[in-house]
């Protein structure tokens, strides 16, 4: 099994001639087989390299981060949170872990997270880990039960009769009651899922304590049907007071079952890959909104991310149709007004004094003053990763629009400190301006 790390927009080499493949390298039947398997993905774009793209002597990487795995190989993409900063990969991979656990909700936990990440594990086996130990320990707790409707022939009366079913294909067999009644039973739509989880992860783990795991799990529900991934009833599951505590576990078996933008493609045709992908720019921006809403909690002011949806034009004449609408990322209400909207941007903002533009896209300032224009919110924000190359501190730098009293911020946020401390870095970004009274 030949499993390499890479970052992203970075290259991977491939081994294209016969004999043996050196060190680091894929030989050209794994790379084929990645590629197919990136391909696969709905995320692959409409020419299939969105995420991987091939350069015949090497594979480069693409804005998606996570795992890509074929049949005896696998690649594991990590992304460049501060490409001036050496942090090992095992700190960014516990970091991408902690991203995802607040833009996903998954309720993880850093400690446990961090434990997992420093055990040199890849992605996919940190995941699979905190699946199979907290389902594990669900299932030592005891499994949701349901009571399920059931008819049976017996030989005396339980629950009720079901009276056309005696007198037709009992009429001849008076030792035989038709019975209709509920029984408390644990092959349920949530378990079944559940169930289907552990068997596909079994196919992909690697640990010899993760695979343990799995099969001691396969065991606890030993009597819960086995369904296809196609045939699992994720419209009948329904998370209420008595499974709430089973809610993190079904979210991480979708993350792994399911296609979302932030989850696994399975292709059914290739039994043995898996490719767990997220595209960083997304990601960002979902988890920037989960702590804002963390950094606002307790004000009058709330978050509303992908919204909004005005038009920018509309048609003259009578009726004229609007078109060319807009979704900002995150918006900013207080009541029914907009105060602050901002885009996020997963790009490396310039840290050369003397550009002006500080490498921000045209294309985005553009976008912003159209956000200013139909929004009319107090200011708008461009809102960027740091990196160390800026300055010590997160920027913060604000501009006036021409032509208008428009404002536009552009401002940047240190994803290497922990999530409490970002959510600081937030808030001051809005008290410093007095739009909430303390930080």
């Amino acid at each position: 099994m030949t499993h390499l790390t890479v970052h992203e927009w970075g290259r991977v080499r491939v081994h294209n001639d016969g004999g043996a493949v050196p060190f680091g390298h894929f030989s050209r039947r794994q790379a084929n087989a990645l590629l197919a398997a990136a391909r696969a993905h709905p995320l692959s774009g409409n020419e299939g390299t969105a995420i991987l793209s091939d350069h015949h002597r090497h594979l480069t990487a693409r804005q998606h981060v996570g795992v890509i795995a074929a049949p005896g190989c696998s690649l594991e993409i990590l992304p460049k949170i501060d490409p001036d900063d050496a942090q090992d990969d095992a700190g960014i991979r516990r970091k991408l872990v902690r991203m995802l656990d607040v833009a996903l909700g998954l309720n993880i936990g850093d400690g446990q997270a961090a434990a997992m990440a420093k055990q040199d594990h890849t992605l996919l086996e940190i995941l699979i880990r905190l699946f199979a130990e907290r389902l594990f320990a669900e299932a030592k707790r005891g499994l949701p039960r349901a009571y399920m409707a059931q008819q049976e022939d017996l030989p005396s009366l339980r629950g009720r009769l079901n009276v056309t079913r005696q007198f037709t294909h009992n009429a001849v067999r008076p030792d035989r009651l038709a019975c209709k009644f509920d029984n408390l039973i644990a092959d349920t739509p949530l378990l079944q899922i559940m169930k289907s989880c552990v068997l596909f992860l079994r196919r992909h783990a690697v640990a010899f304590e993760t695979v343990r795991r799995l099969d001691e799990l396969r065991f606890l529900l030993a009597d819960v049907s086995d369904l296809s991934s196609n045939a699992l009833p994720w419209k009948k599951v329904k998370i209420d007071r008595t499974n709430r505590r089973w809610e993190t576990l079904y979210g991480l078996a979708r993350l792994f079952l399911k296609r979302e933008w932030q989850s696994t493609h399975a292709d059914a045709t290739a039994r043995y890959g898996i490719t767990l992908l997220f595209p960083m720019n997304k990601l960002f921006e979902a988890y920037i909104t989960a702590l804002m809403k963390r950094a606002l909690a307790g004000t009058n002011l709330t978050v509303h991310a992908q919204g909004g949806f005005l038009n920018c034009l509309i048609e003259e004449g009578e009726n004229g149709e609007e078109s060319f609408q807009t979704k900002p990322d995150i918006r900013i209400k207080d009541g029914e007004r907009t105060i602050t909207v901002i885009d996020t941007k997963w790009k490396r903002i310039s840290n050369n004094s003397g550009d002006k533009k500080r490498g921000v896209s045209q294309a985005d300032v553009y976008q912003m003053m159209a956000y200013a224009r139909l929004y009319r919110p107090n200011e708008v924000m461009l809102l960027y990763p740091h990196h160390a190359g800026l300055s010590p501190t997160p920027l913060d730098t604000g501009y006036g629009m021409l032509g208008g009293g428009e404002r536009l911020r552009i401002a940047s946020v240190d994803l290497l400190q922990m999530e409490g401390a970002i959510a600081g870095q937030l808030t001051n970004l809005f008290a410093f301006k007095g739009i909430i009274a303390e930080v």
